[in-house]
């Protein structure tokens, strides 16, 4: 079959079977093509709890497909690639944070949202890259510890420089590729271009960054800015959206290196499997885990 045979079958099955497809904006093309919602982690989420579909299909990682089941209980919630994890939302687990709470005990927890649904159980309030200055802002506290990318929660602090943070080992291992080499490098090769770059990056790149934000900041930015020629720090497929949807602009790859193999699991003809019900992962939670980590995903809702 081709690609493009692949996809009307993907959009003939999920009408007669009343699936709704999300897609990070991560995956590739042919993928964003056939998903009814594409967008951030929570967005996605959001517009899944919104829709009548009875069944979801998550064209991301398996934190993401956990959110959709959070917010959705009464959903089938598939994630199209068993193996998609996410290695940030798995670095830190229940009772490492426990552990670490205990010596901590007048701070607020922040949960970035890129964590597990175990782990948001024991959290206060959880956050996006584009929420966490404001909500950190917002908390009563002036005490903070920020989970589970130290970039991230570095790049906040500096935001909100009259509170203090408390900051663990974690990130994405997909933006600590980039170097302050890769900047020199990039700014050499296209002088007037603009570095926007995601706050998941070290802070060393991300002080050099002429704009910093989540992956729809920056595509935002990318799109309303008179700048003709940008340099991407996030993954790199971005590039290739932005390229294919501002053709008057030019986008280079920050680096390279700078791709999500778990993001690239995924499959078109993964997608067509999970329509036809022979793959995917049905993502099963029990209500008190489901309750406890809705907490402090309505808690970030609450704060804005």
């Amino acid at each position: 079959m081709s690609i493009k045979e692949i996809q009307d079958e993907i959009i003939k099955l999920k009408k007669e079977k009343d699936i709704c497809i999300l897609a990070h904006c991560y995956q590739n093309p042919e993928i964003l093509e056939v998903a009814d919602f594409t967008g951030d982690s929570f967005g996605l989420s959001v517009e899944a709890a919104k829709t009548d579909a009875k069944t979801v299909i998550m064209c991301g990682v398996r934190f993401m497909a956990e959110t959709v089941k959070i917010l959705s209980p009464d959903k089938k919630v598939i994630l199209s690639n068993a193996d998609a994890g996410c290695p940030m939302a798995e670095m830190m687990d229940k009772d490492l944070i426990e552990q670490v709470k205990k010596s901590y005990p007048d701070y607020t927890v922040v949960a970035y949202i890129n964590t597990t649904s175990e782990l948001k159980t024991i959290c206060d309030v959880c956050v996006t890259s584009s929420s966490a200055v404001t909500i950190c802002n917002k908390i009563e506290s002036d005490k903070i510890l920020f989970i589970p990318d130290c970039n991230l929660g570095d790049w906040v602090s500096q935001q909100i420089p009259d509170k203090e943070f408390k900051l663990l080992s974690g990130g994405c291992p997909t933006h600590a590729r980039m170097s302050k080499e890769d900047v020199k490098k990039a700014k050499e090769k296209w002088p007037n271009a603009q570095l926007l770059v995601h706050p998941e990056c070290k802070p060393e790149i991300v002080e050099l960054a002429d704009y910093v934000g989540s992956t729809t900041g920056i595509m935002n930015y990318a799109r309303k800015s008179d700048h003709k020629e940008f340099i991407i720090g996030t993954e790199n497929s971005i590039v290739t959206h932005l390229q294919m949807e501002c053709t008057d602009k030019i986008f280079h790859p920050l680096s390279k290196d700078c791709i999500c193999h778990n993001m690239k699991a995924t499959t078109l003809t993964d997608v067509l499997n999970c329509c036809k019900g022979v793959s995917g992962d049905v993502i099963e939670m029990d209500e008190d885990t489901r309750i406890k980590a809705k907490k402090c995903i309505d808690k970030m809702i609450e704060m804005g």
